[in-house]
């Protein structure tokens, strides 16, 4: 009798821990074969000559993959890694391997699953089933108290239902060992010139650097945990609280936020803290915006949302360059994007503040912003990005949940104290020793 071989395709779930589609290859398998594949299609660069994945983020992609490949390797384990169609190659290692079945994530952004709907109707063909798990979300979608179709569209009303009638599942238990069949080419890590990406350029005023992977994400976490201490100091005080900073990793999962949820309830109970740490609330807006989109799906895509599009500047053009390259003129606006520009990260504060100035300030069509961010972004989600720039834009779904959003101040009251805001050109540019905005 042969073996049983599952295929499981890593995507944007690049951990071990809490991964439901590999501890149940793992259990119902006699091995596994565990696959990542770089989509051209994430890589390409359109007419304008900016990228769908920049490289900051791509950067962070490649480390994520290579993290995973070596923490599988610890198992017992490879990962083969492939560049192409993923229609194409998984037909092909599933013919080459002799797989029974093929183990997935689903996504619910249009771009992601089109290429699984290509990919199940692929395996079709060859008479083999693609199963879609769901473990991007804290809360499960079976384990609402609602169907998807009848969401509250209020964040506020789905907030309040999900927390009273819903609760969060137990982390899965991750597998002691993973059998694999014998690999003859698991394939080489792809470089960013590879892929098309040129190297991102590291800027000395960075006060931090994301590497990806999941041993990377587990550090982070331990540390914002440690942290927790402080933070509730602050809350009672009434300062307001740092950022988990584990954004960048819970994009590319490697690190679920179902972990994330149950690691700070547990460190929270242990030190007999009170369990009110808005990381919870960060973890709720993720799911929320998931869920939205498997709800309502393209309407985030197009700028009326779910109205009527936003009033918009004769000059949009001249506007969203001076936006995206940071001269506006408005400091605090401007280091932002000048920090965006340089490392692919700013604060979800941030993000609100340049976000406003762009739809509101200067009236440019706010899905060129979503763009700008979902190429340059390090921590970009689709469900969190477009979902955020239509809240802002007032053409979400929801436009009255504000005490629950962190919006932004009127650009006058906003701090001009950062490393990105004045820097000065070389000497012979100097004009009058003032001080000028760099791009």
């Amino acid at each position: 009798m042969s073996e049983k071989v599952i295929l499981v395709w890593f995507r944007n779930d690049l951990r071990i821990h809490d991964n439901e589609i590999l501890s149940e290859a793992v259990r119902r398998a006699d091995k596994v074969l565990p696959v990542y594949i770089f989509d051209p299609f994430y890589f390409k660069t359109n007419i304008n000559g900016s990228q769908k994945t920049g490289s900051f983020r791509a950067r962070f992609l490649l480390e994520s993959v290579a993290g995973l490949r070596q923490n599988l390797q610890g198992f017992g384990a490879e990962l083969i890694i492939r560049t192409g169609d993923p229609a194409e190659v998984l037909t092909q290692l599933a013919d080459e391997y002799k797989v029974s079945e093929v183990y997935h994530h689903r996504e619910v952004a249009p771009d992601e699953t089109a290429v699984s709907e290509r990919v199940e109707a692929a395996l079709w063909k060859m008479k083999l089933n693609l199963k879609h798990f769901i473990g991007h979300t804290m809360y499960h979608k079976e384990d609402l108290p609602f169907p998807i179709k009848d969401i509250p569209d209020s964040f506020v009303t789905f907030k309040k239902k999900v927390e009273r009638d819903s609760t969060v599942r137990p982390s899965v238990i991750s597998p002691d060992h993973i059998s694999v069949p014998e690999i003859i080419d698991a394939g080489e890590l792809p470089t960013l010139a590879d892929l098309g990406v040129p190297e991102p350029l590291d800027d000395t005023r960075a006060t931090e650097k994301f590497v990806g992977g999941e041993t990377t994400a587990l550090k982070q976490l331990h540390s914002y945990l440690n942290g927790l201490p402080n933070n509730q100091v602050k809350q009672v005080r009434g300062a307001q609280c740092n950022s988990s900073g584990l954004s960048p990793w819970l994009a590319v999962g490697c690190i679920s936020p179902r972990q994330v949820y149950w690691e700070v309830v547990n460190y929270l109970k242990d030190h007999h803290l009170s369990n009110t740490d808005p990381i919870m609330l960060e973890l709720l807006w993720r799911d929320y915006f998931r869920f939205m989109f498997k709800k309502h799906g393209q309407k985030y895509f197009r700028s009326e949302g779910f109205g009527d599009a936003p009033d918009t500047a004769d000059n949009q053009d001249e506007l969203f360059e001076q936006w995206k390259n940071g001269q506006t003129g408005a400091p605090y606006i401007d280091a932002a994007m000048h920090q965006l520009n340089a490392t692919g990260y700013i604060t979800n504060y941030s993000r609100q503040a340049v976000a406003t100035y762009l739809t509101k300030d200067l009236q440019v069509d706010w899905t060129r912003g979503a763009l700008y961010f979902e190429e340059k972004l390090i921590d970009y989600s689709p469900a969190s990005n477009w979902g955020n720039w239509a809240f802002v834009a007032g053409v979400g779904n929801d436009t009255k949940s504000n005490r629950f959003f962190n919006a932004a101040k009127p650009t006058d009251q906003l701090d001009t104290n950062s490393d990105f805001i004045n820097i000065w050109l070389p000497a012979s540019k100097h004009i009058g020793e003032q001080p000028v905005i760099s791009q």
